[in-house]
């Protein structure tokens, strides 16, 4: 049996319950369960702190889980990433009192407070950097402030949060991390098959089925504009001038396709989500 590490809590939580959900597995009905058996696909999901999720799967206690890259590099934990799913997706930065740093290099003896002590020590010593890391669970935003820290290390999103500390962003990016599925790095039997679950998931996420008929004369233009995966699927129409045309194109450019085949003189053109696929 499969046992799989998913946060709890958090920003990552609803997001990888939604993904296991589509994926086809069982997921609990109530906040306070703790471990979900799904026997039918022959898995156990243990609900966990995301924070803790990595020494978990790295320890060989859990097989797989679902956590932050961020969480990951922090942890230490020898689990591996396998793949990045598209979701969580945040920035590292440092950032100081406005006009006092500019480059990393001005880190050198000073304080820095993060909540990440892993991930920042290891990035400041590939850096050469000697700083003292003030370790710190929660945010860090109202430690220099307060006197505890010259400097922090933190996620960024639009940086509001740290203006109002009085705070700028400067120096390199630490980290762009996303939520990342990860292994004890032990081959199961199991593994390839949820692997393909969830693979099949971000592809109904990021992929779109299009329809659409098209003269003949221009499939070759068309499929320069749509090339699928592999190749479109072309079919005769019962007017011999005209085929049908199905391929999966990006979500994110579908309207643009839309309009460019339009102007190439498509029509008929359908758009269809894609509920599950195996590619």
């Amino acid at each position: 049996m499969l046992r799989i590490a998913v946060p709890n809590k958090g920003m990552l939580a609803d997001t990888a319950t939604q993904m296991l959900s589509e994926a086809g597995y069982v997921i609990r009905r109530d906040p306070k369960e703790l471990i979900v058996f799904d026997p039918a696909n022959d898995v156990e999901f243990f609900y966990l702190r995301p924070r803790d999720i990595a020494t978990y799967v790295g320890s060989g206690a859990l097989d797989v889980g679902i956590t932050g890259r961020d969480l990951l590099l922090d942890s230490g934990s020898g689990a591996t990433e396998i793949v990045g799913l598209d979701f969580g997706e945040s920035t590292f930065r440092f950032a100081g009192p406005a006009g006092r740093f500019s480059t990393l290099a001005d880190l050198h003896g000073v304080r820095v407070a993060t909540s990440y002590p892993g991930l920042v020590g290891a990035y400041l010593k590939s850096e050469g950097v000697a700083a003292e890391l003030v370790p710190l669970d929660g945010a860090v935003e109202s430690a220099v402030r307060l006197g505890v820290a010259d400097a922090v290390a933190d996620v960024v999103s639009t940086g509001t949060t740290l203006r109002q500390q009085g705070l700028e962003v400067f120096g390199p990016v630490i980290l762009e991390s996303t939520a990342v599925l990860i292994s004890s790095g032990a081959e199961l039997a199991g593994l390839p098959t949820f692997q393909r679950r969830i693979q099949g998931v971000l592809v109904a996420r990021q992929y779109v089925l299009m329809d659409y008929d098209l003269p003949s004369g221009l499939v070759e233009a068309a499929s320069a504009i749509t090339p699928g995966l592999e190749s479109p699927t072309i079919s005769p129409l019962r007017d011999s001038d005209w085929v049908a045309v199905r391929v999966m194109v990006p979500r994110v450019r579908m309207n643009a396709i839309m309009d460019e085949l339009y102007e190439l003189g498509a029509r008929a053109i359908l758009v269809s989500s894609i509920h599950a696929a195996r590619i």
